[in-house]
């Protein structure tokens, strides 16, 4: 409610949650007197960051060869300053990719902390702006040199990290010294409250696109996609977009009535282009020269999964870092096979997520052979 009745109020609200009623106030500076016993939000930010950095280390850097990094490909020359060196370089040294791994996630709060601090934070909208625009240039860099579900989770682990330094660097000091203000019966800085204020909104609004993040390993639509920089820059217009709504949706604005209907189109637009694409069908051409050679059978396709897949997908892999199938998913048999015909298809062909970083070496070659097998299981269906 933006119309308190109370003198020094700035906002009331009543709410109802648990079983009872609350009436939260905020006040516009401070209350004349505090209370002996302050609750202080910040502990559930730290123990999220903490537990967050130590399952990140957990999965892709005791692991880095699986997780963290692209699949093996042809070197480059050690003198190259490219994108593909870059991989190799990391592929041989996967100590170094987790440095900048690590660089990267705690380089991302200097930047943007500085820009915070810079002339910018008297202009809100461009501080988004550029903010945004940094967050898509690391997006863009991570999902170069990384696998792309590693490249979303360290996004995931920046946004983490500058919202976790808002609240310790930033909201908390702010909050001590308006606190000691009042103890002392001095002046407040309202400076510290609009800066606190500032950075709260920020952690507001990154908060739909980090969820999104936590969850993206579900995703490999997205993050396997040629485009999944954009699509994750996309998504997170979403989150805001929506957050947006809830933010203003009491001022029942025309514009504000519109933010959901565009997200909504954005989400749509999102979805098709990360959804998976059916394989053409063959050219007359090329489908007369395939009709004398027969599809592969299932024990050509067991020959090979039994090589690349078994050692992940069996009730006791021999993988390293695999205590139990991923997914609970076991191909040992033939009939497993034949029975997630389809998943095997989408995850080695449609994404090439899989084998996971291509540890066991699946050519190309090998997953054309699913591909013609899972295409003649399709047609005799």
């Amino acid at each position: 409610r933006n119309a308190p009745q109370e003198s020094g109020i700035a906002g009331d609200l009543w709410a109802i949650h648990g079983g009872g009623f609350y009436h939260l106030k905020k006040y516009k500076t401070a209350p004349r007197e505090l209370p002996s016993e302050l609750h202080w939000f910040k502990w559930e930010a730290y123990a999220t960051w903490l537990s967050g950095f130590c399952l990140l280390a957990v999965v892709y850097y005791f692991n880095a060869q699986a997780f963290l990094l692209t699949p093996p490909e042809t070197q480059a020359a050690h003198n190259e300053f490219t994108i593909a060196a870059v991989r190799a370089l990391f592929q041989r040294n996967p100590s170094i990719a987790i440095v900048f791994a690590i660089a990267a996630v705690i380089g991302a709060w200097f930047v943007y902390d500085g820009l915070c601090r810079s002339r910018l934070q008297r202009a809100p909208g461009w501080l988004a702006a550029c903010v945004f625009v940094a967050l898509v240039l690391l997006t863009w860099l991570l999902c170069q040199v990384f696998s792309g579900r590693a490249a979303y989770i360290h996004v995931g682990a920046a946004l983490g990290t500058m919202m976790v330094g808002n609240v310790f660097f930033v909201i908390i000091p702010a909050q001590k010294e308006m606190v000691a203000a009042v103890a002392e019966q001095r002046q407040i800085d309202v400076q510290h409250g609009a800066n606190g204020l500032l950075r709260s909104r920020h952690n507001n609004y990154l908060t739909l696109p980090v969820l999104f993040i936590m969850l993206s390993s579900h995703f490999p639509g997205a993050y396997s996609h040629a485009w999944n920089w954009a699509i994750l820059a996309g998504l997170a217009v979403v989150g805001w977009l929506v957050r947006h709504y809830f933010n203003v949706r009491k001022q029942r604005s025309p514009t504000a009535l519109a933010l959901l209907p565009l997200a909504l189109l954005l989400m749509v637009g999102l979805a098709w282009l990360s959804a998976p694409r059916p394989q053409p069908p063959p050219q007359p051409q090329i489908a007369a020269e395939n009709a004398a050679t027969p599809p592969p059978d299932l024990a050509r396709i067991a020959q090979i999964i039994q090589q690349r897949c078994v050692g992940c997908h069996a009730a006791a892999p021999t993988e390293f870092g695999f205590t139990a199938p991923p997914g609970g998913l076991t191909l040992e048999t033939r009939a497993s096979i034949a029975q997630h015909a389809s998943r095997i298809f989408t995850a080695t062909v449609v994404h090439k997520t899989m084998p996971i970083g291509n540890l066991t070496g699946m050519s190309d070659a090998e997953r054309s052979v699913i591909a013609a097998w899972y295409q003649a299981l399709t047609i005799q269906k």
